[in-house]
């Protein structure tokens, strides 16, 4: 199913315009090419970043932790929380966006401290 500026994935609704664009062009590609559509969507979304604000080596990491009772967003190696938040979904519905339009990678952590998934890399 090839997508365009109306009707595009869900995943793509918070990246900037022009991420978004190329990463429908690449999806659509990679379709064509036989991708799974939730292959497309994962490469595509990576490489859309890329092509527009370059590699990732310049780009802010933020992380979503336990803190006491509560969760945190919080730049990679800094001390004040960006957003706190009692549940860690709540804190991921703000977190998402706010990383998004900084073009920055999203580090989340289980309650035990360990990894979970890092997105937008």
């Amino acid at each position: 199913m090839p997508w365009n500026k109306n009707d595009y994935p869900d995943s793509f609704k918070n990246l900037e315009p022009e991420v978004r664009q190329k990463a429908i062009e690449i999806a659509n590609a990679l379709l064509r090419e036989g991708y799974e559509e939730s292959r497309a969507i994962s490469i595509s979304t990576t490489q859309a970043r890329e092509y527009v604000h370059g590699t990732d080596d310049n780009r802010p990491h933020y992380e979503v932790k336990p803190r006491k009772d509560d969760w945190v967003l919080i730049k990679k190696d800094g001390e004040k929380a960006i957003f706190k938040e009692h549940t860690k979904k709540n804190l991921l519905d703000k977190a998402k966006p706010y990383v998004n339009d900084k073009n920055g990678v999203l580090a989340v952590y289980h309650e035990d401290g360990s990894i979970e998934q890092t997105l937008y890399e």
